[in-house]
Parts: C-alpha cells; sequence; structure tokens
C-alpha cells in the first residue's frame, strides 16, 4: 500500500489529468480565435480580425441579440418566480412543502434533452388548443429556460434562506416592526447575495443554452449557441472560434459573479447584526 504522501501525489495527478482533459480542447479553442490564418489548423500569428469579422455577419449579430434578451429575460421572471417559491417553501410545515420541493428540484436531475422534448410537445399542443397561446419562437424558448432555470434559483435561495435563520427577524417583530418593513430591512439585505447569484446563473445558463432552445425553437429564431452549432456542422472556421471564445469568456464571468456574490455575506455576528437591527423602525 503507498504511503500519505504517494495517494496525495497521485490523485493530485489524476486531479489535474482531468482538468486538462475538460479544458485543454477550450484552450485550443480560445488561442486559435487569435490566429491569422483562416486554416484554423496552421497558426501564422497573431490577430484580432476574426472578431470583427464575426460581428461583421448579420446573422451573429441577430443571433447574439436574441440569445441577450432571452437571456435578460429569463434572469428576471425566474429570480422573481424562484426567490417567491424559495421564501415559501423556506421555512412553512405544510404538509406540500415536500412534494412541491421534490418537483421543483425533479427539473434539476432529469435530463435536459427529456424537458425539451417535453417542452416542445406542450408547445405546440397548447398552440393548437389554446389560440392566444404563443407559438415556436422565442417567446417559448423564454418559457422553457425560465422554467429551467427557476428551480436553480430556488435552490440557491432557499439554501440561504433557511441557513440564516430567523433571529433576527424575531428580534424586528420584537422591536414593532411589521411584516413589510422586517423584509425590506432584514430579510430581503441578507437574501440579496444569493438572489443577485441565482438570477445571475439564470441568466448564464439561458445565455450559452442549446437543447433546450433548438427544441422549442422556430426557424427564424437563432439563438447564438444555434448559431455556432449550426455552422460547426459545416466546419469549423476562425469565426466560429472567434463567437465560441467570447461566449466562453460571458459564461466564465457569469460563474465569477456568481461564485463571488454567493461567497459574499451582508450581516456578519455582532456589528453587522447590531446595525440591521438599529435600522427598524
Amino acid at each position: 500500500m503507498p504511503d500519505a504522501t504517494t495517494r496525495k501525489r497521485i490523485l493530485s495527478g489524476w486531479g489535474i489529468a482531468v482538468l486538462l482533459f475538460l479544458y485543454l480542447p477550450i484552450a485550443v479553442v480560445v488561442v486559435y480565435a487569435f490566429n491569422a490564418s483562416r486554416d484554423v489548423s496552421i497558426w501564422t500569428g497573431f490577430s484580432t480580425r476574426w472578431f470583427a469579422a464575426a460581428f461583421r455577419s448579420d446573422r451573429y449579430v441577430g443571433a447574439l441579440e436574441l440569445s441577450l434578451k432571452i437571456a435578460t429575460l429569463n434572469a428576471i421572471c425566474a429570480t422573481l418566480l424562484g426567490t417567491a417559491a424559495a421564501l415559501a417553501l423556506g421555512r412553512t410545515r405544510s404538509r406540500w412543502s415536500v412534494p412541491f420541493s421534490a418537483l421543483v428540484f425533479l427539473t434539476l436531475v432529469v435530463p435536459e434533452i427529456v424537458i425539451a422534448v417535453a417542452s416542445r410537445m406542450f408547445f405546440v399542443r397548447a398552440h393548437e388548443n389554446v389560440a392566444l397561446f404563443p407559438s415556436l419562437g422565442w417567446k417559448t424558448i423564454l418559457i422553457g429556460h425560465v422554467v429551467w432555470s427557476s428551480a436553480v434559483v430556488v435552490l440557491i435561495v432557499r439554501a440561504r434562506f433557511t441557513g440564516m435563520g430567523s433571529s433576527l427577524e424575531e428580534a424586528s417583530f420584537d422591536l414593532g416592526a411589521g411584516p413589510v418593513s422586517t423584509f425590506r430591512q432584514v430579510t430581503l439585505p441578507r437574501l440579496a447575495p444569493a438572489i443577485l447569484a441565482g438570477g445571475l446563473l439564470a441568466f448564464t445558463m439561458s445565455f450559452d443554452d442549446y437543447v433546450v432552445s433548438v427544441f422549442t425553437a422556430s426557424g427564424d429564431s437563432e439563438t447564438w449557441p444555434m448559431a455556432v452549432f449550426n455552422d460547426v456542422r459545416f466546419g469549423v472556421t476562425p469565426a466560429v472560434n472567434a463567437i465560441s471564445t467570447l461566449m466562453f469568456v460571458v459564461v466564465a464571468l457569469g460563474v465569477s459573479g456568481v461564485m463571488w456574490f454567493l461567497a459574499r455575506r451582508t450581516s456578519d455576528d455582532g456589528e453587522g447584526t447590531v446595525k440591521l437591527v438599529d435600522g427598524l423602525g
């Protein structure tokens, strides 16, 4: 049996190998996005012209605008719905809380392709039977993303809500503050990092989603990931590398923002708690 030091080195080496396997292809795409050559397999020098060339395409610009539109609306809707559900489920003792929680979190464990196929079937049937229901297009993409990403917001906000306890809310009521004032001055500021993290993650998930989008879109609704995938089928070009790099940067910034908000604390023990309570009135 190897000693503890040897086992630690083996595990560290294995972890490095896994990270290289996951991120080395991404690194290759990023590097060759700055390749001056039209041949993506031959490096001829550093250049940023492919980024400008990609944005001279009306198709890419339209796909980017649509993705930003859907992702922004999705972040707003998913944050509102997810936060409301998290507050309702956080400390309730209703017999319906467990089945409802299971239904919400089932979205996170069911394969995305199943959700995508089910969403398409539902949207097609709903449009056939309800005239006011939108046909396949950017609105159905948005609805599909909201249903999918709201569960993530619920998970993040609910964990923060149940973990921060109810002592400050009880102190607020003891000092004479009402439910609305307590929520505005005590609960909401303490939940703010989790709410912002959930909204940012919902934006990121929607922005780079392909599976749900392609099953709930129409022929004239093409998001940014769909445009990239449609072009990759006919071969990788420098413009595709440039667009993929920009998409990776947006997602990386979004995930970094989520981690920063989750690590942030709006209230600390001691002085921070006193300031919150002193602000009630």
